[in-house]
């Protein structure tokens, strides 16, 4: 199948890359991992003014979608510049929050980019639940707001902050729609894997230009250009299964492209990390900052297990 981008669609994604182009997100990350999320909330609400949170939200409540296959598209760029802040998790929120009570009052300001929504299960951790204005527990009797959150726990990613959230809180859903949940977070979840992935080998790519040993780049060894055609063709081939699975949606072909594309980041940033040298494992070097991220993202929503599974059980309902 050959996925041909519409005039819109291609001018969309290259305003959201130049908008976040002059952002310099790896100051906004590192910032964000030090818990000042000053930089990181103006970043946010120019995201949300490109229009990326209102494709989640239902035109009803002041919103553009559900469009997944624009989310799609958004979510790349979005790792393509390691963008940190509960992503995923506020596109989440507004698919849960269903009942027109809730959704009248609170997705509004996710798709203006007023506050961002983070969500977990019940007992589990929140992705930024300090910085998250909206803390969605899922507990046993249905969809909470939950009232606090507690202390930050250290994470393999630094900007990845993870809190437990307070018990109780408002019931906003007995019988919240968790199977479609999923499948957004988990597609959302690729796509921005798979923009983690394309930035790691971008940024390879020119390094093995520039490094030189025996007087020659090292871009220009065979054993090079064969690891790094490896990491090209998994993310190429992981491509249209994430843009596929955004026009389906169904629960075997999210998780095939979830898994695919996790696994062709993840991959990439074995290689970019070999390829760089002892200067990769610096938290100094920008590169840390995607490949902290592509391990990250590998089992947030579904380890490639439990997508593996999905697939060849014929789909599997949270």
């Amino acid at each position: 199948m050959r996925f041909l981008l519409d005039a819109e669609q291609r001018e969309f994604t290259a305003s959201l890359d130049a908008m976040l182009t002059a952002a310099d997100t790896p100051s906004v990350v590192r910032d964000w991992s030090r818990g000042d999320h000053a930089s990181g909330r103006a970043l946010w609400r120019r995201i949300a003014e490109a229009g990326v949170f209102a494709l989640a939200v239902p035109e009803a409540y002041e919103g553009l979608g559900p469009r997944p296959v624009e989310l799609v598209l958004a979510f790349v760029e979005l790792g393509r510049h390691a963008v940190p802040g509960p992503l995923v998790e506020t596109v989440v929120a507004a698919t849960l929050l269903t009942e027109p009570g809730p959704a009248k009052r609170l997705l509004p300001a996710l798709s203006a980019g007023e506050t961002m929504a983070t969500v977990a299960r019940d007992h589990g951790y929140a992705l930024d639940g300090e910085a998250a204005g909206i803390r969605l527990s899922l507990t046993a009797d249905g969809l909470r707001l939950a009232p606090g959150h507690g202390p930050v726990c250290p994470s393999l990613d630094p900007a990845r902050r993870l809190t437990p959230l307070d018990p109780g809180g408002e019931l906003l859903a007995t019988d919240p729609p968790l199977a479609p949940a999923l499948l957004l977070a988990r597609l959302t979840t690729a796509a921005q894997a798979l923009g983690v992935g394309l930035a790691l080998l971008d940024r390879t790519v020119a390094h093995v230009k520039q490094r030189t040993q025996f007087g020659v780049p090292i871009g220009s060894f065979q054993a090079v250009v064969h690891q790094l055609a490896d990491a090209k063709i998994a993310l190429e081939f992981a491509r249209p299964l994430v843009l596929g699975a955004a026009l389906t949606m169904t629960e075997e072909d999210v998780a095939a492209a979830k898994v695919t594309a996790c696994e062709a980041a993840y991959a990439t940033a074995r290689t970019a990390l070999q390829l760089h040298g002892a200067i990769g494992y610096t938290a100094e070097y920008d590169l840390s900052l995607w490949l902290t991220k592509a391990r990250a993202l590998r089992t947030a929503w579904g380890s490639p297990d439990e997508c593996r599974d999905t697939v060849l059980s014929g789909g599997r309902r949270w």
